[in-house]
C-alpha cells in the first residue's frame, strides 16, 4: 500500500499594486504562494487579502482561485509527494488555522525583515511564502534550506522538492487540470 500523498504549491502573480511593488523589488514574476490539497485547486490556502478590494485587511484565507481577484493571474503549480503522516500534519495545521482564523494576521513586518535580513517573527502572523514553508517545515518537510522567515516565492520556485506541473494563465488551468491529472505531465498554456 502506497502511503505517499500529493500536495501542491501554487505560485501566482495577481497583478495588483502590491504584487507589482513586490515584483519591482524582487524582479520575480510570481510573488504569491499558496498550498493546495488537490490538483483541481478547490482547497487553496494562504496568507493574503481577506477582502479582495482591501489590501490592508489580510490574514489566513481560503482562496477562490476561480474568483475575480485571480481572473488575470499568471501561475505555476508545483506538486510535492510527501508521506501520509506529513500530509495529515499539514491538514491538521491548516484546519487549526481555519478554525482560529481571527487570531492570524499578515506579517508585513516579516516581509520588511527579508529586505533587511533581520528575523521579524510575530506570533500568529505570516506572509504567504513564510506560511507555506512553515507548514511544510512543521510537518518534517524542509522545502528550502533557510528559516521560513526568509523564504520567498522564488525560493519555492527553485527547490528540487517541488515538481512543476503547470505554468501559464490560472484561468486556463481549469481546462487542462483533468488532462494533467490523467497524464501526470507538465503543461504550459
Amino acid at each position: 500500500m502506497n502511503r505517499e500523498k500529493e500536495i501542491y504549491v501554487l505560485l501566482t502573480n495577481t497583478g495588483t499594486l502590491f504584487s507589482k511593488t513586490i515584483r519591482w523589488y524582487t524582479k520575480n514574476m510570481l510573488n504569491h504562494a499558496s498550498i493546495a490539497f488537490d490538483s483541481d485547486l478547490n482547497e487553496v490556502y494562504s496568507f493574503g487579502r481577506k477582502n479582495p478590494s482591501n489590501p490592508f485587511f489580510a490574514g489566513f484565507v481560503k482562496e477562490d482561485v476561480r474568483g475575480v481577484f485571480f481572473e488575470h493571474s499568471t501561475c505555476a503549480l508545483y506538486r510535492c509527494t510527501i508521506s501520509h503522516c506529513a500530509y495529515i500534519n499539514i491538514r491538521n495545521q491548516i484546519q487549526y488555522m481555519e478554525k482560529n482564523r481571527d487570531q492570524y494576521k499578515y506579517n508585513l513586518l516579516g516581509m520588511l525583515g527579508i529586505m533587511l535580513n533581520i528575523e521579524m517573527k510575530r506570533d500568529y502572523a505570516y506572509f504567504c511564502s513564510q506560511f507555506v514553508a512553515s507548514v511544510f517545515e512543521e510537518s518534517g518537510v524542509n522545502l528550502v534550506n533557510k528559516p521560513s522567515l526568509f523564504v520567498t516565492p522564488a525560493d519555492l520556485e527553485n527547490t528540487t522538492l517541488l515538481e512543476l506541473v503547470y505554468h501559464g494563465k490560472l484561468h486556463a488551468y481549469t481546462g487542462v487540470a483533468e488532462e494533467i491529472k490523467a497524464t501526470g505531465t507538465f503543461r504550459t498554456a
